[in-house]
Formats: structure tokens, C-alpha cells, sequence
């Protein structure tokens, strides 16, 4: 990274605003990701991140540079997150096998051979799956899932942007892909 992120909070603190623009530029990317894996629309994925960003710098003057700015960041998005859930009475509309394939949405890594249609129909159908197991845990280790592997936040960091123990973020990690594994089993066991 050019600068360290307390670094830059601090000089925009100081007034020097437009250095907001590279943690933007740094962190939508991966807190779109996040959102969006929680949210399930793109939209609103879209109006959280910009709410998150805009919370952010309304108070800049509240951040303390001794702790992480990432951390701090992560924490806001997931209180809007949940925030925004909550005002929605319905859940979202699930994207169509294409839009996985095709958009910037989270992908499994592209295997050393060149993927054919069916491939690609089978991964999108596996990313599918992930999402609804995701909605089905409960919200704790459904989060720290999306932190730890849509967001690549250390377990220090989902333990402070969950306000928990290193100890139960770490399990909420590990009983999430347990109970995700799991699931992945059965269904291939139905297919066989």
C-alpha cells in the first residue's frame, strides 16, 4: 500500500480531504463484495458501500489512528448491512447462474485447464448453492464467513469488527464452513 490507512485518516483529519479518495479507491472493491454476499442485491449492495464510505468520513474527526482503519471500516459496513436487512421486509431476489458468471461477483478459482460451458455452468451452479447455505447460517457466522474469506480480514480484525473474542470469531469461522461442508455433502449424496 503507498500509505498506511491511519496515515491517511490522519491527514484528512488534518484537512487534507482528498486523500479519502485512495481508501475508497482501496477498500469498494471488497466491502462491495461483502455487502453484496449479504444483502443479495446489487443495488443495495451498491448503496451500502456508499452509505459506508459516507459514514466514514462524516466522522473522520471520531476515528482514533491507534486502531485499525480497516477494522473500523469493516464495522460500519456490517452495522449498515444489518441496518439496511432489517428495513427490508422481504428477501432479496437471488441473481441468475449468468450474472455469477459473467459479473464481478465472487468466483471459485479458474481451474489450470480452459473451463467449457459445462464447467462454468457447474461452478455458477456451486456459488449458488454457497449463497443460500450463507443465508441459512446464523447471521454471526454468516458475517464472520464474509469477512474472513469476501472481505480477507484477519480473525484479529473480524473479532474487533464483530465486537467478539478472537476465540469466538474464530469459531464462528470454523462451525460457518463446517455447517456449509456439510451441506455440500448431502447434496452431493442426493445426486449419487
Amino acid at each position: 500500500m503507498l500509505d498506511d490507512d491511519a496515515l491517511i485518516m490522519r491527514r484528512v483529519q488534518a484537512g487534507d480531504l482528498e486523500r479519502f479518495a485512495e481508501l475508497i479507491r482501496r477498500y469498494q472493491r471488497p466491502l462491495f463484495r461483502a455487502a453484496l454476499e449479504r444483502l443479495g442485491e446489487r443495488t443495495w449492495a451498491e448503496d451500502v458501500v456508499q452509505e459506508t464510505f459516507l459514514a466514514a468520513f462524516a466522522g473522520r474527526t471520531s476515528y482514533d489512528p491507534t486502531f485499525s482503519f480497516r477494522t473500523w471500516l469493516w464495522t460500519i459496513l456490517l452495522n449498515l448491512c444489518k441496518r439496511h436487512w432489517k428495513r427490508r421486509a422481504s428477501r432479496p431476489t437471488q441473481h441468475p447462474w449468468s450474472e455469477l458468471v459473467a459479473g464481478d461477483e465472487i468466483r471459485l478459482p479458474e481451474p489450470a485447464t480452459e473451463a467449457t460451458g459445462l464447467t462454468c455452468l457447474l461452478r455458477a451452479e456451486q456459488i449458488e448453492r454457497i449463497r443460500e447455505l450463507l443465508t441459512e447460517l446464523p447471521e454471526d457466522q454468516a458475517d464472520a464467513l464474509r469477512l474472513r474469506f469476501f472481505g480477507d480480514l484477519t480473525f484479529p480484525e473480524i473479532a474487533a469488527a464483530m465486537n467478539c473474542c478472537l476465540n469466538t470469531a474464530k469459531s464462528r469461522v470454523r462451525y460457518g464452513l463446517d455447517r456449509i461442508a456439510r451441506a455440500m455433502q448431502r447434496d452431493e449424496g442426493d445426486l449419487s
